[in-house]
């Protein structure tokens, strides 16, 4: 029996090193293809570490993490995930902001994806003021001789969730990636879904 448990602002502050691993675990894997060091992770992580209203949702087998879902208010993340949405006239405070769901292969297709997004946006509904919520994904060309064959993208998976793919809103984000020897930049894309009808909805500032 895997147990989900959602924890949130302070609470998450035990269980950042089990999640860093478990990043860097499955992000090595493509798209990401990420080379992961705890140098980054403690730098990525930090600024959930930070807010008081971040949510971890964990996914645990026998009191290992096998799992981990993360979020935050965009306004507390760096100023890198909020430049594209200020050029949209989207107001960050009204954006909370997915990290990353992962999850080892052998715990895949349980339904664990969907328990993340539902823990997740219940997280963000709870407090009241959020009008929508976000996550980016890495932009691999369908050409790119690293996929493995048989490789699928999550976008239907997405898609059904309710979110809507934004080629307009997107952000470079540095990793190391397998095969570099430093950082190098990489171009990723926002996914938005409304979670309620905020005020300013109707004029160009819409956004979604």
């Amino acid at each position: 029996m895997i147990e989900v448990r959602r924890l949130s602002g302070a609470d998450i502050g035990p269980w950042l090193p089990a999640v860093a691993e478990l990043r860097m675990r499955v992000f090595r894997d493509f798209p990401y293809l990420y080379d992961g060091d705890l140098d980054y992770e403690r730098r990525y992580l930090a600024a959930y570490a930070r807010s008081p209203r971040s949510v971890f949702v964990l996914a645990l087998d026998g009191g290992r993490v096998v799992g981990a879902s993360t979020g935050l208010p965009l306004v507390d993340d760096a100023d890198a995930f909020q430049a594209p949405f200020q050029a949209a006239g989207i107001p960050v405070e009204s954006v909370f902001y997915f990290g990353e769901s992962v999850l080892l292969p052998d715990y895949r297709g349980q339904g664990l994806g969907h328990r993340f997004f539902d823990e997740r946006e219940a997280h963000a509904v709870g407090f009241g003021d959020y009008a929508m919520t976000a996550f980016a994904a890495v932009d691999r060309a369908p050409e790119d001789r690293r996929r493995p064959t048989g490789h699928r993208d999550n976008d239907a998976f997405w898609a059904k969730r309710g979110y809507v793919r934004r080629p307009d809103l997107r952000m470079r984000l540095g990793w190391k990636e397998l095969g570099e020897t430093e950082e190098s930049e990489k171009s990723l894309t926002f996914w938005l879904r409304p979670l309620a009808q905020p005020e300013w909805v109707g004029g160009e500032r819409s956004g979604f």
